[in-house]
């Protein structure tokens, strides 16, 4: 039996014994073993969190960012962004259409910028918690005492995405930055109560098949609630505007691995997917991938929050966005979640305290 026969057997018997080994294995399938891990990765998915798929209306409020990371497209350095800011009244009316349309998480997405102080996020956080959603923010580093009053005001989840374990590979990527200190802003995130998300992009230049086994085992070691995997796609107004995009297969592929090391996190079947390939986020959706984050951003802002050049959905409006991934869903045979979508763990430990997913914690003075 060769190493990948051995490791496959070893995920269906036990997934959460997957070794360093193993995991570079399963990444290495060839073309016709692709089909068979794709289909164990499906099972467990189905064995541990069930038939739903979440939906989270994400809204992109501001593509401002002080960061300077080679591989965005709205690093402070490229100038032929038109940089946006939405009101918190805009804010605000996005999300109340989002949850007008019954969806039960709502996503505020930004780049690094200090424009939105803690006063201000607090006080959108308190006012979208009304309608009773969970929330998750995505607003890159926050000082430890933000995070706490976010946590406070009744913010639910967190993504902070690693990129890439490889601490070399990271620097070159994220000039001025650590792996140490961004590894260190996760861990306190878990500390301070979050649901944590994190993730890379899979084709990254320079990225190997061992750097992704360990960004899988760093997952893992962080015991995280999600994780967000897609494929690298290069913005000309960057410094990697010339390398090759990450492939659909390998993006995949490692979806598929990372549902057997971290069998019971949400995986999303990102938007990049679908912007690679039309069928990108159903074929994830059969790959283990159980998350689905429909723009809800304001049409006229969307455009702007270019990440990467040729995004899908640009051109929706956020009603037929969120239509689209419904009909995806009942096209697989599968359903919408109806509730918050929080983690089993954190739905467990909520079930046995007595306390009531979903609400929000103490007002903001």
């Amino acid at each position: 039996m060769d190493l990948f026969e051995e490791a496959l057997a070893k995920a269906g018997e036990n997934c959460r014994e997957l070794s360093f080994e193993d995991i570079k294995a399963l990444l290495g399938a060839g073309e016709s073993e692709r089909p068979r891990l794709y289909a164990l990765a499906d099972r467990v998915r189905s064995r541990l969190l069930g038939e739903e798929v979440y939906l989270r209306g994400i809204i992109e409020f501001s593509n401002y960012c002080s960061g300077a990371c080679f591989y965005c497209g709205l690093r402070s350095g490229n100038k032929g962004v038109r940089r946006y800011r939405m009101e918190p009244s805009e804010i605000l009316e996005a999300a109340g259409e989002a949850a007008g349309m019954g969806l039960k998480t709502i996503v505020l997405q930004s780049g690094e910028d200090p424009f939105y102080t803690v006063e201000i996020l607090t006080g959108v956080i308190w006012e979208i918690k009304k309608l009773d959603v969970a929330v998750t923010l995505s607003l890159g580093l926050r000082s430890p005492e933000d995070l706490r009053a976010f946590k406070e005001a009744g913010a639910d989840r967190y993504l902070l995405k690693h990129e890439t374990a490889d601490a070399d590979l990271f620097a070159r990527l994220r000039p001025g930055t650590t792996l140490e200190d961004r590894v260190g802003s996760l861990r306190l995130l878990k500390r301070l109560g979050y649901q944590v998300g994190s993730g890379g992009m899979v084709g990254l230049p320079g990225q190997t098949v061992p750097a992704v086994a360990r960004d899988l085992l760093l997952m893992r070691d962080l015991d995280v609630e999600m994780a967000g995997l897609g494929p690298f796609i290069p913005h000309p107004g960057t410094p990697l505007g010339g390398s090759p995009a990450g492939s659909l297969e390998m993006t995949l592929t490692i979806l598929a691995v990372a549902r057997l090391v971290l069998p019971d996190a949400h995986l999303p079947a990102t938007t990049a997917l679908g912007t690679i390939n039309p069928r990108g986020r159903g074929l994830a959706l059969r790959c283990g991938a159980n998350v689905i984050m429909p723009n809800v951003t304001p049409q006229r802002y969307r455009s702007h929050y270019s990440i990467y050049p040729g995004k899908t959905g640009i051109d929706r409006d956020p009603f037929t966005s969120v239509r689209e991934m419904r009909l995806l869903i009942e096209s697989l045979g599968r359903s919408e979640g109806t509730g918050y979508g929080h983690s089993p763990k954190y739905a467990y430990t909520e079930l046995h305290s007595g306390r009531e997913s979903g609400v929000r914690s103490q007002k903001p003075e």
